[in-house]
C-alpha cells in the first residue's frame, strides 16, 4: 500500500523573516528544466497551488521531455509556461507541432517567447519577433518576452541598449494588438539600482508591459558567479565579486534578501511600479528556493494529501 503524505490544512503560515519583501513574493514564478524537475518528487510539497512554472528549453533537450514536464506540472496543479527559443526551432512546421502538442496534451496556455541562447540559428528563426509573427500563438492566454535590465551583448554588441529598446518597443506594439496578456520576464540581477533605472527608462519610453523581474534564488556564491558570467549579467555582478573577496562569506549561501528589500523600499517610495512579479531562477535547487520563499513571506504549499 502506498504511503500517504499528509499536511496540516489548518496550520498557520510561519511569520516571514523579512516582512518588507512579503508583498513582492506573492504570486512569484519559478523556472525548472526537465532534468531538475525529475529531482522533485512532488511539486505540491514545495510550491503554492497554481504557481506559474517556466520550463527552460535548453538547446538539445528532446521535445518529448519538455512535453512530459509540462504535462506533469499541469497534473499536479501548476501553470506550465514552456520556453519557445527561436534559434533552436528549425522551421514553422516544428513550431506548429510543438504548440499543438503542448496545448492538446498538457493544456499549455502560456509561453515565454525568446531568441534563445545559441549564437547560430538551427533553421528559419533567429528572433522572438519572428515567432510571434507566425500567428501560431493566437489563442494563448499569456505570452512573455525577454527583458534585459543590464543590456544584452548579443543584441547590442557595442554596449548600450539602443537595439534592445527598439525590440521592446516592437513587442509593446505587438502586445497592444494581441488578445493575450503580455509581460517581460528578465534576466536575473543582483543589485536593485540598475534594475530600477531600467524600469524608469521603460516608463519614459512608453512601455506599459509589466515586468516580471528575474531573481537568482539562494545558492553558493561560486555557483552564482559562474551562471552570472555565462548569462552575461552586467554591472550588478560586482556585488558578487565584492562578496567573493571576503573569505568568511565565500562558502556561505548567497540569498536575494538584499536586492528584494531594496526593491520593496523603492516601490513603497513610488519607484518601480511596473515591476509586477518576481521570477526565480533556482540556481541552488528548487527545494532550497521554495523553502526560502516560504520563510520570507511567499505563500506556503497548499495543504493536500496525495499518494
Amino acid at each position: 500500500m502506498a504511503l500517504l503524505k499528509f499536511r496540516n490544512r489548518d496550520a498557520a503560515p510561519a511569520t516571514p523573516a523579512n516582512p518588507g519583501i512579503e508583498a513582492l513574493l506573492q504570486d512569484y514564478s519559478i523556472e525548472v528544466m526537465p532534468r531538475t524537475a525529475e529531482k522533485v518528487e512532488d511539486f505540491r510539497d514545495l510550491l503554492p497551488a497554481g504557481t506559474r512554472v517556466y520550463i527552460a528549453h535548453i538547446d538539445g533537450t528532446p521535445f518529448d521531455e519538455m512535453l512530459a514536464t509540462a504535462r506533469r506540472l499541469r497534473d499536479e496543479g501548476f501553470e506550465p509556461m514552456p520556453h519557445f527559443p527561436a534559434r533552436s526551432i528549425p522551421d514553422r512546421a516544428t513550431l506548429a507541432d510543438w504548440v499543438a502538442r503542448y496545448r492538446g496534451e498538457a493544456g499549455v496556455k502560456q509561453g515565454l517567447i525568446l531568441a534563445g541562447g545559441i549564437p547560430t540559428p538551427r533553421g528559419d528563426f533567429h528572433s522572438s519577433m519572428q515567432l510571434l509573427e507566425t500567428g501560431l500563438f493566437d489563442g494563448f492566454e499569456r505570452l512573455h518576452v525577454a527583458g534585459h535590465p543590464e543590456g544584452n551583448r548579443d543584441i547590442d554588441p557595442k554596449g548600450g541598449e539602443a537595439e534592445v529598446m527598439a525590440a521592446i518597443k516592437w513587442k509593446q506594439e505587438f502586445a497592444d494588438r494581441s488578445d493575450a496578456a503580455f509581460a517581460m520576464a528578465t534576466q536575473f540581477a543582483f543589485e536593485a539600482g540598475p534594475v530600477l533605472d531600467w524600469a524608469d527608462r521603460l516608463q519614459a519610453a512608453g512601455i506599459t508591459m509589466p515586468v516580471h523581474l528575474g531573481i537568482a534564488g539562494p545558492a553558493k556564491l561560486q555557483t552564482l558567479i559562474k551562471f552570472a558570467i555565462a548569462c552575461g549579467v552586467g554591472p550588478s555582478l560586482s556585488v558578487l565579486q565584492k562578496r567573493a573577496k571576503d573569505v568568511s562569506k565565500l562558502l556561505l549561501p548567497f540569498e536575494p534578501t538584499e536586492i528584494l528589500t531594496a526593491l520593496a523600499k523603492a516601490k513603497a517610495e513610488g519607484r518601480g511600479g511596473n515591476i509586477e512579479r518576481i521570477h526565480f531562477f533556482p540556481l541552488g535547487g528548487v527545494k532550497t528556493n521554495a523553502t526560502w520563499a516560504i520563510e520570507n513571506g511567499g505563500a506556503a504549499a497548499r495543504p493536500a494529501s496525495h499518494t
